[in-house]
């Protein structure tokens, strides 16, 4: 079955009573194109388990299925199950759970279905909750060595954007923080159904093998970098100041001490600088 055909897929789901959700932000791949390549990057090949976020039609899922050894793809909408119970009932390795990402216990599905293989992640993420998804994934600290993922352009160029820079966020410092970000290729609008408005862009995060910080530095290192970019247009030791309680003496000294202006901004920092400066500031709470 073409799943990148218009009319098959107008056809499966017309026969199965689907209409597209605008709250799931639902947008299916029609570009024969650009699945094949997704699962390339994304480590589908043998002896690995790929983790598929979100699977619409099948078209990303059947193409990771071609290449790796097994597949399990966590898909929220359960109108979606009978009409991937057609499209991929050819595959034998492919796993579908009816759960919602934010709630499903991933850990237990990568240790069930994926035992002895190498894992990774594959996804096409709705727009809307794109950073909750991905924060969530590297959170988690699943056993997974990399996360490909295809967002709207204007995120994948905030995530690949250089920390210390202008363009960079907290989500840039949040993903760098985990691993190497890449940006791979650009998806035009005219590749989905229904066409968005904006273009896309596919990434993949290669994840670290050791975290950088023990548990509790980086739980002070994610309210530090949360606080400095929630007040962007205030200087860093002004915004940790009114949202950490930190007296601004003491971040002054911090900033001194590693030879930083006492008027930088958040963004202005690059990541060693972020991490040294939250190390700094851990030893003052204590």
């Amino acid at each position: 079955m073409n799943l990148t055909n218009i009319g098959v897929v107008k056809d499966v789901l017309s026969r199965h009573g689907f209409n597209f959700s605008k709250g799931l932000g639902q947008n299916f791949i029609i570009d024969s194109d650009i699945c094949p390549r997704i699962a390339e990057y994304g480590n589908a090949a043998q002896g690995w388990g790929i983790l598929e976020i979100g699977t619409g039609v099948g078209v990303l899922t059947k193409e990771l299925a071609m290449r790796a050894d097994k597949v399990s793809a966590v898909e929220i909408d359960k109108r979606l199950i009978p009409v991937l119970a057609e499209t991929l009932g050819e595959f034998n390795n492919i796993k579908i759970y009816n759960e919602d990402v934010m709630k499903a216990n991933l850990h237990k599905i990568i240790s069930e279905d994926f035992s002895g293989l190498r894992t990774a992640i594959c996804a096409n993420l709705p727009y809307y909750i794109t950073s909750p998804i991905i924060m969530l994934l590297l959170e988690s600290r699943l056993p997974v060595e990399s996360i490909t993922v295809m967002v709207q352009k204007e995120a994948a160029q905030r995530l690949c954007a250089k920390v210390g820079s202008r363009e960079s966020g907290a989500i840039t410092v949040g993903v760098n923080y985990y691993g190497t970000v890449t940006s791979l290729f650009d998806v035009s609008r005219e590749s989905f159904m229904p066409s968005p408005n904006v273009d896309s862009a596919v990434i993949r995060i290669d994840i670290d093998k050791q975290p950088r910080l023990a548990p509790n530095e980086e739980k002070f290192f994610f309210k530090m970098v949360k606080a400095g970019f929630s007040q962007r247009r205030k200087t860093l030791a002004n915004g940790l100041t009114s949202l950490l309680g930190i007296a601004k003496n003491d971040v002054y000294s911090a900033l001194r001490d590693l030879e930083i202006s006492e008027s930088v901004r958040m963004e202005a920092l690059d990541m060693e600088q972020l991490i040294a400066l939250s190390l700094r500031l851990t030893k003052e709470e204590n």
